[in-house]
């Protein structure tokens, strides 16, 4: 399989694999946020699914996958610790503002600054046509957030720490995508960065998770907290390793906003399945959304 990525690197049939990797992100990433906001404490969530996709990752890493060339444990570590980062981030905004109002303003940060730091690192560049579809996918997400934070009676009194964190969130998403990105690159098989990264990545949240499970007054029963822990482990899987392997084929910056549709799916989900109402100015919004992904990929 990594064989085959590295045969179509740079060809037409890359770019449109790269397409399809990043929209089957989106739709995966809006069912994975979905599962760390249900009835379990984020880190709860969080831990329990770091350590699923660990343990699964490990026997990959260590008998499947060509082992690392020594340049890469220094990226490996820097992966680990932006990662850390990003999680401490979200989990804090999760925590201190509703679902609704925060994951806009994160998933809308990341890719004006992914789109930069492209620029910056691997000499990118976006057309006038396609940073306009980047301010119309901008204006629809950090619309939708503005609207939901209207109507949100929620958290009031934390919404404004809970912003700036999922501000600083953004941040760290623009920053681990890019820095992936480096990553996935510098190894001659991608299958090898995506193993150990899941590898080492599930090493640190289980154990934060665990001492605050310990602590608790009343603390949940493991089953239901395991089996979300072993499906988002999974949906991690195919979610991360679909948008590494399209920033390794085609553009990052294309890649990280086709991404951000995700916004659009997990509301098509909670329509769909969960019979939430969506409303035409949220309809709106996430048309914008849709729009401005479409604007940038078909002016690439």
């Amino acid at each position: 399989m990594g064989a085959f990525i590295q045969s179509i690197e740079g060809t037409p049939q890359g770019a449109t694999l790269a397409l399809i990797l990043a929209l089957l992100a989106a739709v995966l990433h809006a069912i994975f946020g979905a599962l760390q906001k249900g009835r379990h404490d984020p880190l709860l969530a969080r831990g329990a699914i770091d350590a699923s996709y660990g343990i699964m990752a490990a026997p990959i890493a260590l008998f499947v996958v060509p082992w690392p060339e020594p340049h890469m444990w220094p990226i490996f570590a820097g992966a680990f610790v932006i990662h850390g980062g990003y999680k401490w981030a979200a989990l804090s905004a999760y925590r201190r503002g509703a679902y609704t109002v925060v994951y806009p303003v994160m998933r809308g940060t990341g890719p004006l600054f992914t789109v930069i730091g492209a620029w910056l690192i691997f000499d990118e560049t976006f057309n006038g046509i396609q940073w306009l579809g980047v301010g119309v996918l901008l204006a629809g997400l950090y619309g939708l957030a503005a609207y939901n934070m209207a109507r949100v009676t929620v958290a009031r009194d934390t919404l404004v720490p809970a912003l700036a964190l999922a501000v600083l969130t953004g941040l760290f998403v623009a920053l681990y995508t890019t820095f992936d990105a480096y990553g996935i690159r510098a190894t001659s098989d991608p299958f090898t960065f995506l193993a150990w990264f899941f590898f080492f990545d599930g090493l640190l949240f289980p154990i934060l998770a665990a001492r605050f499970y310990i602590s608790m007054d009343n603390p949940p029963t493991l089953a239901p907290l395991a089996l979300r822990g072993i499906i988002g482990g999974f949906i991690a899987f195919a979610s991360f390793g679909s948008i590494m392997l399209a920033t390794r084929l085609g553009q990052v910056g294309e890649a990280a906003v086709l991404r951000e549709t995700s916004t659009v799916f997990a509301a098509l989900i909670g329509w769909l399945f969960l019979r939430e109402p969506v409303g035409p100015v949220r309809a709106a919004l996430m048309a914008l959304i849709a729009a401005g992904a479409v604007i940038v990929e078909a002016a690439g």
